[in-house]
């Protein structure tokens, strides 16, 4: 899906350095060969699990559409996002509402669309109830258990720790399942529960799954039919080109677990995943024009995209791989650390990388930015976001139009009485 012709990188059969001179950087764009590529991987590895898409890692509306025509749920953690997932065409039947803290207005437009909800807390149960009953609605929901498991990745995206702020304690767990049973309207049906992301260690996984049937079988005693197990989501990708593992081969750990374990219950639960970043991590490239090079303590090639397009680099200490587009073909000859136009030092993209001779004007490729990329951008320094493209062999389409000024100010209001002579 990405490929080099005459020295150029081409998406699928798009000139990447004609698609930035006509469009402008800096520019996300997404292969929808790699895409569906991912999608039919993931739908043959769990051909009967429930697959919920965690809008998370990118809220994008076309992209959305393609995965939701794919029979793919949806796992939503905001009212933000579960209107992006209506939009897109995800039924709300097939929506699980996670989320730590869910105001009453997320709440209650979840249970008026018809969501699950994965609950993470009495406080949000007791919420969920009230609204639920003025509604009449019932309301399908898993409790979030924290399973107390490590999980080989960034502390900031370890989220089955004791200490995170996610989920109930396992030691609390038959407690809420009791006062859920009492409740009006409220209809336990599933357990719930997340280790982390940018998971490459299989082991944790299966540790999950076991604690899950490990609640299960207690909640059987409480009568309760279960009719999923959702162990979330928080497989890795290759990002540094080292080789990690594959929905295949989680599958192949944990579906024996699964199978096995199942005929430990008289209810037959379905599996439900959450996969994002697997699905759409490596579709996408982010382009961005070298604006000056400078040999100074280093050299660094500054371009026009920071840490306002692309967080990771920052946020995490995330690598990326980084290539001259328009050099794709020539051998690397000095080492550069490539920063944005931020007005902070710590706006690095990719450190100390060995790269073709870096001129002002060049376009630089950066990789594997199709999760948790533009969905984390923002607008600091006055800097505008960039437009997404979609390829479609050798077309391409526009999903996003880049901002202009105007999108700066245009919810912004000020007051007439800064326009008196008094000011």
């Amino acid at each position: 899906m990405f490929k080099t012709v005459n020295g150029i990188l081409h998406i699928e059969n798009v000139n990447a350095v004609e698609i930035a001179e006509k469009l402008g950087t800096p520019l996300y764009i997404t292969s929808k060969s790699k895409l569906e590529e991912n999608l039919k991987t993931y739908e043959k590895a769990f051909p009967d699990a429930g697959l919920l898409y965690a809008v998370k890692a990118n809220n994008n509306v076309s992209l959305m559409k393609i995965i939701s025509k794919h029979g793919f749920g949806a796992d939503v953690f905001s009212d933000g996002e579960l209107y992006l997932a209506l939009l897109a065409g995800f039924k709300p039947e097939s929506i699980l509402f996670n989320g730590n803290s869910k105001s009453e207005r997320e709440i209650r437009m979840g249970v008026r669309a018809g969501t699950y909800f994965s609950v993470d807390s009495i406080d949000e149960l007791h919420t969920l109830s009230e609204i639920a009953v003025e509604e009449g609605a019932e309301v399908k929901i898993a409790f979030r258990v924290n399973p107390d498991i490590s999980a080989e990745t960034h502390p900031k995206i370890a989220t089955g720790l004791k200490t995170s702020k996610f989920g109930i304690p396992r030691e609390h767990v038959s407690d809420a399942y009791t006062l859920a049973l009492e409740l009006p309207n409220i209809v336990p049906a599933g357990i719930h529960c997340h280790i982390g992301s940018q998971i490459t260690d299989l082991s944790p996984f299966i540790e999950a799954l076991n604690r899950l049937f490990d609640i299960a079988g207690l909640l059987e005693e409480m009568s309760i039919d279960i009719e999923f197990l959702d162990m979330g989501g928080g497989l890795g990708i290759d990002y540094e080109g080292r080789g990690v593992p594959t929905p295949e081969d989680l599958a192949e750990r944990i579906m024996p677990v699964f199978r096995e374990r199942s005929s430990e219950l008289s209810s037959k639960p379905e599996l439900w995943l959450e996969p994002g970043r697997s699905i759409v991590g490596n579709t996408t490239v982010l382009l961005t024009k070298v604006n000056a090079v400078k040999r100074a303590y280093k050299n660094f090639a500054a371009v026009d995209a920071g840490f306002n397009l692309l967080l990771r680099p920052v946020m995490y200490g995330a690598y990326h791989r980084v290539a001259v587009a328009n050099k794709m073909e020539s051998e690397p000859e000095e080492t550069y650390t490539v920063v944005g136009p931020v007005c902070e030092s710590g706006d690095v993209i990719a450190e100390d990388r060995k790269l073709p001779r870096v001129e002002k004007g060049d376009l630089l490729a950066i990789f594997d930015t199709g999760a948790y990329g533009f969905a984390m951008s923002s607008q600091y320094n006055g800097r505008l976001r960039c437009a997404e493209v979609l390829v479609d062999g050798d077309r391409y389409h526009i999903i996003r139009e880049a901002e202009s000024y105007s999108d700066l100010a245009g919810k912004q209001l000020v007051p007439e009485m800064l326009f008196s002579d008094g000011f």
